[in-house]
């Protein structure tokens, strides 16, 4: 036998056997747009809700969403009431166009806080530069149909608010007034929907803890969550935040309590822009579906009303579930 040959045996020999291999072990393809021997990682599933689309916030100029414009009105007024501890307190209310006219509809609840140093009248302040402006907001969005008609209620927690984590089972003062005093008032005194699927809590800076110090460890009772410019301060209140809650957000069940996915805003300037970033990598390391909204501007009422504005138009969303 010739070189040549011999040459043309092996080369037949060898497409022999490798196309023996080929058909008794069939390659494995990777699923589209995975490199190559990676294994193959299950997506995240759906929330209990469709997502919400975020509408844009207003400019950082803009008065037109706040304005007091030709469109029906609300009403807000104050509420004086003893909570757990004997204290006199006070919250302010706002009630929807036409609850008054209406006496068979029942309305979904936001709970609305104030920034350390102001109190319940904060919100409901129409102060051009330094109000929140809450009623002209949901006056405006109501009528525009780009917000459910719902009840605000914007309580005094300036002498409860802390930075320290509340526990599960170790509910902080604020979190005591709220599940004692204030929801069972609101319940009783108003046409609310008096579930955990019609209540929201927000809030900004100190607010924000409120939100975040009542809302976690009380999802049976909240299913909705907005923080605005704020977040824990120092490495021993994040350790403390994420060792308190670390068991609930590994809990596969933890994101369906949410109707929507927790959101956290911070403008670009914003003194707090830190401190809610290492909050949001906890969350984000626990895979705790979120919202994360950079602004313009800092830590002012010019974007906390912005945030009011934005996150409005996505609470309450209709879809059936607790």
């Amino acid at each position: 036998m010739t070189a040549k040959h011999r040459l043309l045996a092996l080369f037949t020999l060898l497409v022999c056997v490798c196309a023996n291999g080929l058909a008794q072990t069939p390659p494995q393809n990777p699923p589209a747009g995975s490199p190559p021997n990676r294994p193959r990682i299950e997506p995240p599933k759906k929330g209990v809700c469709p997502l919400p689309i975020l509408s844009a916030l207003p400019t950082y100029a803009d008065t037109s969403f706040f304005a007091q414009s030709n469109v029906p009105h609300g009403k807000i007024e104050q509420v004086n009431y003893k909570n757990y501890a004997g204290q006199d307190k006070r919250m302010h209310v706002y009630l929807p166009p036409d609850y008054d006219k209406d006496t068979s509809a029942r309305y979904p609840v936001l709970y609305l806080n104030h920034g350390g140093g102001d109190d319940d009248s904060k919100w409901a302040s129409t102060d051009p530069k330094n109000g929140g402006n809450a009623g002209n907001i949901l006056d405006n969005l109501i009528a525009a149909g780009k917000a459910k008609p719902m009840i605000v209620v914007m309580p005094n927690t300036r002498a409860c608010a802390t930075l320290a984590p509340s526990a599960p089972g170790n509910d902080d003062a604020c979190t005591q007034e709220y599940l004692k005093d204030i929801i069972p008032l609101i319940d009783k005194q108003y046409r609310s929907k008096a579930s955990r699927a019609y209540r929201a809590l927000a809030g900004l800076s100190m607010g924000g803890m409120v939100v975040m110090n009542t809302g976690f460890p009380h999802l049976e009772t909240f299913s909705e969550m907005y923080v605005y410019s704020s977040g824990h301060i120092g490495e021993e209140s994040l350790k403390k935040f994420e060792e308190s809650y670390a068991e609930m957000f590994k809990d596969p069940k933890f994101n369906d309590q949410f109707r929507v996915p927790f959101y956290m805003s911070q403008g670009e300037t914003d003194i707090a822009l830190k401190n809610g970033q290492k909050v949001m990598a906890i969350l984000n390391k626990y895979g705790i579906r979120n919202f994360w909204v950079l602004s313009d501007g800092g830590h002012e009422w010019a974007n906390w009303r912005r945030n009011l504005f934005q996150t409005a138009q996505i609470m309450f969303p209709d879809c059936p579930g607790k």
